[in-house]
């Protein structure tokens, strides 16, 4: 698994640029020994239903979302700097002076020196529109070369391993969840099982909500990233969750109030199987069950995510025993919840 998410966060994938993430999951699904049917929908989603052991007395959909933050170019300046917006929630700070790259070309943000700035300037941070790609190009028509408006551009940012089991890398929102999912593909479930792997979720949820109207499910959970908030001057009772401690689960967040009766089963699943888990302790945020809740005549929801710190920047990072955690809660779920009546 942790080779399918070394190479799916080295693959540019902002929201509605998802192809080359697209196609390598499509190529490590023809190689699972499970039968299953694989098709890609207009907005680009994948949904690959699986054969399960059983047929599945309800329909269980897992979906983890293809794309991530990153940036579009919206013009060239005569003399060679790409301007640039965001494409999803990025922070103007975790931007300023990072590497990136446009069309496989290295790029850095920059804007003006410190000594040149006003006092207020000094106190805040730089505003995106403040901020230009600078590739080392001296003209427009040199620029011109290797970017357009249009295009986008991620954080050049590799995997690389942390001490304590912790790794980072950019766009493991939620190219982690991609590769979960991609573990789960290459079993054969104990019930028929459909996956989804969502286009445009930071954008609002858009790829999810087509693939949740394409495949009706009973039940579906949102395999994602979240705000984990153990770090350095944080107080605990804002912490939200934490690395180290397990899958976390969510009772609500600003798109979704989750299924009760759903929410109550994972944790008791998790406390038979003893896999840690842990509640998401603030009501914030939103993934694509928001939407996945609200296709056709509705289903129940979950979400099942990982605890990620400096989520949405060039660093994000994990805990490898909460991906191994959620990996076991996530096989646990498909061979069980299709046979549930909740």
């Amino acid at each position: 698994m942790m080779q399918h998410l070394k190479k799916l966060c080295s693959l540019p994938g902002v929201s509605g640029r998802e192809a080359p993430v697209r196609e390598y999951i499509l190529k490590a699904l023809e190689q699972s020994p499970a039968e299953m049917t694989v098709t890609v929908d207009p907005l680009g989603s994948v949904i690959a239903r699986i054969k399960g052991e059983n047929p599945a007395p309800k329909s269980l959909l897992l979906a983890a979302h293809m794309d991530e933050v990153g940036l579009i170019i919206t013009g060239i300046t005569e003399d060679g700097y790409l301007r640039f917006t965001t494409v999803g929630g990025l922070d103007a700070r975790v931007l300023y002076a990072r590497r990136v790259r446009v069309n496989g070309h290295l790029g850095i943000i920059g804007g003006k020196a410190t000594h040149q700035c006003t006092k207020e300037e000094k106190e805040t941070a730089p505003s995106v529109s403040k901020m230009l790609i600078d590739v080392g190009a001296s003209s427009r028509e040199e620029a011109e070369q290797l970017a357009r408006p249009g295009d986008t551009a991620v954080f050049d940012s590799d995997y690389q391993k942390l001490e304590g089991g912790y790794f980072k890398a950019r766009a493991l929102d939620d190219r982690a969840g991609c590769a979960l999912l991609l573990e789960l593909a290459g079993r054969v479930p104990g019930y028929d099982l459909t996956l989804a792997f969502t286009v445009q979720e930071e954008v609002g949820l858009r790829g999810a909500k087509a693939v949740a109207y394409a495949v009706q499910p009973d039940y579906a959970v949102a395999v994602d990233a979240t705000t984990a908030a153990d770090t350095a001057g944080v107080p605990e009772d804002k912490q939200v969750c934490r690395t180290g401690q397990g899958a976390v689960v969510s009772f609500m967040d600003n798109r979704t109030l989750y299924d009760k009766k759903l929410y109550d089963t994972i944790f008791r699943l998790a406390g038979e199987l003893d896999i840690r888990i842990q509640p998401k302790t603030m009501v914030a945020g939103g993934n694509d069950a928001g939407a996945m809740q609200l296709a056709g005549a509705g289903c129940k929801v979950a979400a099942v995510s990982l605890p990620c710190r400096y989520i949405h920047s060039g660093s994000c990072v994990l805990q490898k025993r909460d991906v191994q955690d959620t990996l076991a809660l996530l096989q646990a779920l498909a061979d069980s919840l299709p046979g549930a009546e909740l």
